[in-house]
């Protein structure tokens, strides 16, 4: 405790008189004396004034007692516990230094109890803060209470009471302190995850482990995918194995591998796997993780995989383009059962009379106040669809007239089947397409393009495919139909029908839904051809399929511009013939002699021959697609007044969109002798 060493100068005084004694005969007293009064006395003292007398010494208790008889009352009960010497060195001390009270040490207190000197700028020590609030705290509590009240045992508790409640608060401080730190550093720890998972690929996430089976989102495949996945790690295994002279492991490995395959076979989801599944998997799980523990290596494992992904990478490319190949290949084919049809009518039609080969009604042909319609084919089946669905869709038939062109493969058929199956009360004219003797090398540019050695050496000879990956390139921009003239008749309308002043083209692949007159009441504002614009953004805009690096392209045309469909067209004959539109296709058709301006098709000139001369029409008469888009609204199908089946996909063949087939197949009678004779189903 340090306030007795507080009091040393005054012992040293007390030593002082002690000395004085000394002096009158007394040689051994005075040390004795100091150090009773050090150990002893000075400190009883001190307690005995800084309690107010507990024990046996009561003085300092009663504030009506003087500080003498406080003094006296001391001193009577000291000598009856000290002996006569250390009485006298306490006297001459008191005479030399004065009385000792408690003020004194209130006033004169040591260095060590003092704690201003540790407040600084920025505050305190938590501790020693602590304890000059209790040290305030025991000055300050006495203060306010009654002489009753200041009983010394009172006191220290309520001392213990404030001092307990300070420790409280510092604690519940510290640990809000504590909580604050937590969540501040939750908060670092969930912001950097955050930003760590933004450089994660969102497509790992989620995903399942090959190891386990538990998956967060049950799929129907979920098996099946395990068991692939648990084959490809055993595939990088086996080879880790093998290159690690482990024949044991790399057969077992293998075999595995051969039963796993043997299991899963075609299937696609879990319910067409065998029931040997599970115990297939539990068994592969177990080699895994035997191969796991012995040939386990992180950068060959990383190779290994790398090497599979871009192999198969290659082998995915390789069948796309086989794919396509294929696709092209069966969209330009005929059906056999087609093929069947139209050689049962020829044949037919050839042994009809001369005279029951005419169709009724030719008077209308040429009347301008008809609804005349132009279609351009060589398949009886979607030409005989094209009719059936707008006459039985037209508000008056007996107004409708269709001109028919053919090839001289099919003019019999087409003949035959509208023969044998009028279009009601509607007429009808088939013509062929080689019998139109202006048509030649000398007039069309595209006959006289064919004649070219170079234009038989690309479409015909030159660069013969060794494999379907390697012809699907070529297949596309080499299909017979964009030389047929039946396709490039579109542009020679005005000398097909001279007579005419509006027709409205169709396709072949086309559907109509509803009454289609309303299309000849249509403001074309001047304009040649009225037809539904395909741009979207950046989609089906002249960019695509013009070469706009080439500088007759570039210099006359927008890359912007937007694109229209071929396939229901309302053409303005009078416009044509003042516009000169069919001479403005011979000058491009010319340009492009070396394939520079446009690749294929009908579309490219047609756009180019018809530039700022077209006319939109609103979406819903025409809704394209169903030939490759497998997602068009089934509303836009429906509210349409013509769908067209444009693309590989066509409805005759087998690789039509089963969801489509149906908008197609209904005008059809399969149950027509010539189509069961042919075995046409649906």
């Amino acid at each position: 405790m340090p306030t007795p060493k507080q009091r040393l100068p005054y012992s040293t005084a007390g030593g002082g008189g002690g000395g004085r004694r000394g002096a009158s005969g007394s040689g051994v007293l005075p040390p004795v004396v100091v150090l009773v009064f050090l150990f002893v006395v000075a400190p009883s003292l001190f307690f005995v004034v800084r309690s107010g007398g507990r024990g046996h010494v009561h003085v300092a208790s009663d504030p009506k007692v003087r500080n003498g008889d406080q003094e006296a009352v001391a001193m009577m009960n000291l000598k009856s516990i000290l002996p006569k010497e250390v009485i006298d060195a306490i006297a001459a001390s008191q005479q030399e230094a004065g009385t000792l009270s408690l003020d004194f040490f209130r006033n004169h207190e040591s260095p060590s109890w003092k704690t201003d000197d540790l407040v600084t700028d920025n505050g305190m020590y938590a501790d020693d803060k602590a304890k000059a609030e209790n040290s305030a705290a025991e000055h300050d509590l006495p203060t306010n209470k009654s002489p009753k009240d200041l009983d010394g045992h009172q006191v220290d508790t309520a001392a213990k009471i404030a001092r307990r409640k300070l420790r409280e608060k510092r604690r519940e401080k510290r640990a809000m302190d504590l909580l604050s730190k937590d969540d501040e550093a939750r908060v670092k720890l969930e912001n950097a995850a955050i930003e760590r998972s933004k450089a994660v690929d969102s497509a790992v996430l989620g995903k399942y482990s090959i190891w386990r089976k538990e998956n967060e989102n049950e799929n129907s495949d979920t098996t099946v995918r395990l068991i692939r996945d648990q084959i490809i790690m055993a595939r990088v295994y086996s080879a880790l194995a093998k290159s690690k002279n482990k024949s044991g492991l790399f057969q077992e490995l293998q075999t595995r591998i051969k039963e796993s395959q043997r299991a899963v076979g075609e299937a696609a989801a879990d319910a067409d796997l065998h029931h040997s599944a599970p115990e297939k998997i539990r068994a592969m799980g177990q080699v895994l993780s035997k191969a796991r523990e012995e040939v386990y290596d992180c950068r060959a494992i990383t190779q290994r995989l790398r090497a599979m992904l871009q192999s198969a990478d290659e082998q995915v490319r390789s069948l796309k383009k086989q794919s396509t190949f294929l696709s092209q290949l069966a969209a330009k084919t005929i059906p056999n059962s087609i093929h069947c049809l139209s050689m049962q009518l020829t044949i037919d039609y050839y042994l009809l009379p001369l005279e029951k080969r005419k169709f009724p009604r030719s008077e209308n042909l040429e009347n301008p106040s008809l609804y005349h319609y132009a279609l351009f084919s060589d398949n009886v089946l979607a030409a005989s669809v094209v009719v059936n669905s707008t006459i039985m869709n037209a508000k008056e038939p007996e107004k409708h007239v269709f001109h028919l062109v053919t090839d001289k493969l099919n003019f019999g058929a087409m003949n035959m089947w509208f023969l044998l199956n009028p279009p009601g009360k509607a007429t009808i004219h088939v013509e062929n397409v080689d019998e139109f003797k202006w048509l030649n090398s000398s007039y069309c540019p595209v006959l006289r393009q064919l004649e070219s050695a170079a234009m038989k050496e690309y479409y015909f000879k030159a660069d013969r495919p060794t494999t379907l990956s390697a012809g699907s390139s070529n297949l596309k921009y080499r299909n017979p139909k964009y030389l047929s003239m039946l396709n490039h008749l579109r542009f020679y309308l005005p000398e097909v029908y001279p007579k005419l002043d509006k027709i409205l083209f169709l396709d072949d692949d086309i559907v109509v839904q509803k009454d289609l007159t309303g299309l000849w009441d249509v403001d074309l504002n001047g304009k040649v051809n009225g037809a539904v614009e395909t741009c979207g953004e950046s989609f089906h805009r002249f960019d695509k399929y013009l070469n706009f690096s080439n500088p007759h392209i570039a210099r006359n045309f927008d890359p912007n511009a937007c694109g229209w469909a071929y396939g229901m067209n309302i053409f303005d004959l009078k416009e044509w013939k003042k516009k000169d539109i069919t001479g403005i296709y011979h000058k491009w058709q010319n340009k492009n002699e070396d394939r520079v301006l446009w690749k294929l098709g009908t579309l490219p000139p047609g756009l180019l021959t018809f530039y700022k001369l077209t006319h939109p029409l609103d979406k819903s008469w025409h809704v394209l697609g169903l030939g490759y888009n497998p997602s068009i609204d089934r509303s836009e199908i429906d509210g349409a007044a013509v769908v067209h089946y444009n693309g590989n996909m066509k409805p005759w063949l087998e690789l039509a969109m089963t969801k489509y087939r149906p908008y197609w197949t209904k005008y059809i009678k399969y149950d027509h002798p010539y189509i069961r004779g042919c075995n046409l189903s649906e």
